[in-house]
């Protein structure tokens, strides 16, 4: 029998609870009845908000918290952003469902410039994310390029305080805040890449729950699926972890899969590029397609 009550972990950001949210009213609205809860939770990654993720373990510190109230019992599932789950999940745990994506663009936000472009020489720029340090440095090499850390509202409030001149942020996290009009440029595909999977959002679940997996199951968006797997094989190729700039963007056509991948250095701005094409029903071929192509040009040397 499926369960008539399923419990969402999540984190206490106000992104992650949207997205808890979204998911849970998708949930109630394909299976009348269903009874969902959000289980919110502080994990590690959270509570060190004042070091780079890359120093002190990576993206995966937002899941562990979520994974073991999974496996005590506590919780049935967890809502993550797709960009922060690692590209090999724990033993035991499955991705039973990935949402729609949501635009994939980064956003270039500042109170008093329109355009990267457009910032005076030497501006502070914040970002603590290797890959867009590794763009903005081959874009405009005279940026200070300065860490940033927190929620969003955290990042737009250091902003608004002077902090920095501009910051880089995800367009889909703004527009689901309802923040969109921060936006003040879209830095989009081809010319700037995205983080594998980033805008999408997955559903993670034991995998020695069935009926929970088949209640999952039905918010699980094929074209999605199928794209951010090009982009997350082609991460896993290279080792990838946010201690490395790598960039993925993978477009969906009627007869194929077209996958760009970046490697990039965020201390000199070189960055390394690799596109091809390849067939719908096999996005790992393609994702370690493009990874080889982006190794023959001497992206290992980046990647530690």
């Amino acid at each position: 029998m499926p369960p008539s009550i399923l419990r969402i972990a999540t984190r206490k950001s106000a992104l992650a609870l949207w997205q808890a949210e979204h998911v849970a009213a998708r949930l109630r609205a394909v299976h009348p009845g269903l009874h969902v809860e959000l289980v919110p939770m502080t994990t590690r990654g959270d509570e060190i908000a004042d070091r780079p993720l890359a120093t002190i373990g990576g993206k995966g510190l937002f899941l562990k918290e979520l994974e073991v109230a999974m496996l005590e019992g506590r919780a049935d599932l967890a809502v993550h952003s797709l960009k922060d789950v690692p590209a090999e999940l724990e033993p035991g745990f499955v991705l039973p469902a990935m949402l729609p994506r949501a635009d994939a663009a980064d956003a270039f936000v500042s109170n008093d410039h329109a355009t990267l472009d457009a910032l005076p020489e030497g501006a502070r720029v914040g970002t603590s994310s290797l890959r867009r340090q590794s763009q903005l440095r081959a874009a405009r090499p005279d940026l200070e390029l300065l860490d940033l850390r927190g929620n969003v509202n955290t990042r737009l409030a250091k902003l608004d305080a002077g902090d920095y001149e501009a910051i880089v942020l995800a367009c889909a996290g703004l527009e689901r805040l309802g923040l969109a009009e921060r936006i003040r440029q879209r830095l989009a595909a081809p010319e700037w890449l995205p983080a594998p999977g980033q805008a999408a959002i997955a559903i993670e679940a034991r995998a020695d729950q069935p009926a929970v997996l088949a209640l999952l199951a039905a918010l699980d968006d094929p074209d999605t699926r199928v794209t951010v797997g090009a982009e997350r094989a082609m991460n896993h190729a290279l080792g990838g972890s946010c201690t490395v700039p790598v960039a993925a963007w993978c477009v969906l056509t009627e007869r194929s899969l077209h996958l760009r991948g970046l490697v990039g250095d965020a201390a000199s701005g070189r960055l390394v590029r690799a596109e091809a094409s390849g067939p719908v029903d096999q996005p790992e071929m393609l994702g370690r397609a493009v990874a080889d192509a982006l190794l023959v040009q001497g992206a290992s040397q980046m990647l530690g």
